[in-house]
């Protein structure tokens, strides 16, 4: 196992990087762009030629893993290992040239998020971890410690399918009228990496799963920080429809009873 991080690690940063910095000379250049599912999303050329890049540069170096990309769907047998792929997470942001996007790369083993990688595109920052072993890009990673809700930043990520849901809005207006700003990128894996770092206080993610979630996890994870969902169980493995915090650790209850109390109004419950 250890033969194939350390392998994989240098593959996944290389291929990161090489995919962000087309991603950035493509941004000066123009691009073509189209509509992608039902719910306003879009794709551009240049996302399924970064796409293709990784997944080549990945089965160069393992023919038999199972590559889950964004652009190309599942494909591979092997059952134990597979990568998740974001060649340009922020394709929104990237499409109004709004700098704003990344690489998102993840490599799992038995459906447990083992590596991940993330390049900041524009700011050309690689961020690395592994799990149990900490950060380990270079960069330094240390979560915010605990502060009061009105002097915090907060980040809102929910999924594409989430809409207008009564629930969610309901929840993002209370992070609006608690905290002092809350944050939607549209860059998810930045907004992690924001809070791993200590810029950004805390996310809430309300039902987004997708190749851009796993790697930020990691990256909090591995800076010390609690991911638990809003039943307050720590956050591990895979969940195919997640509500989650991310926080430092002594404010997962303050974060806990906002939710609650916000879903027990709205008669979710949790």
């Amino acid at each position: 196992m250890e033969e194939v991080l350390t392998i994989a690690r240098q593959v996944a940063k290389e291929a990161a990087v090489e995919a962000g910095r087309l991603a950035k000379v493509r941004f000066f250049s123009g691009f073509k762009t189209r509509e992608k599912g039902d719910y306003g999303d879009l794709v551009t050329e240049v996302d399924e030629e970064a796409d293709r890049l990784i997944v080549n540069r990945i089965r160069e170096h393992f023919p038999d893993h199972r590559i889950r990309s964004e652009e190309q769907g599942m494909s591979g047998e092997d059952d134990d290992w597979m990568w998740w792929v974001d060649p340009l997470d922020g394709t929104n942001n990237y499409a109004l040239g709004i700098p704003l996007y990344g690489v998102c790369i993840t490599l799992f083993y038995r459906e447990q998020p083992v590596l991940g990688v993330i390049y900041d595109s524009h700011l050309e920052k690689v961020y690395t971890a592994e799990k149990g072993k900490g950060p380990c890009d270079g960069h330094p990673l240390h979560m915010r410690k605990k502060r009061s809700f009105p002097k915090m930043t907060v980040g809102w990520i929910q999924g594409h399918q989430v809409q207008k849901e009564r629930e969610a809005m309901a929840l993002k207006q209370a992070l609006d009228e608690r905290f002092k700003r809350v944050l939607r990128l549209w860059a998810p894996s930045l907004l992690w990496c924001m809070v791993a770092r200590g810029d950004v206080d805390g996310i809430v993610l309300y039902n987004s799963e997708g190749e851009d979630l796993y790697a930020g996890v990691m990256m909090v994870q591995e800076a010390g920080g609690a991911v638990f969902d809003f039943d307050g169980r720590s956050f591990d493995g895979m969940n195919p429809e997640p509500y989650l915090v991310a926080c430092h650790p002594e404010n997962r209850d303050l974060f806990l009873h906002m939710i609650w109390e916000v879903l027990d109004r709205e008669g979710k419950g949790v």
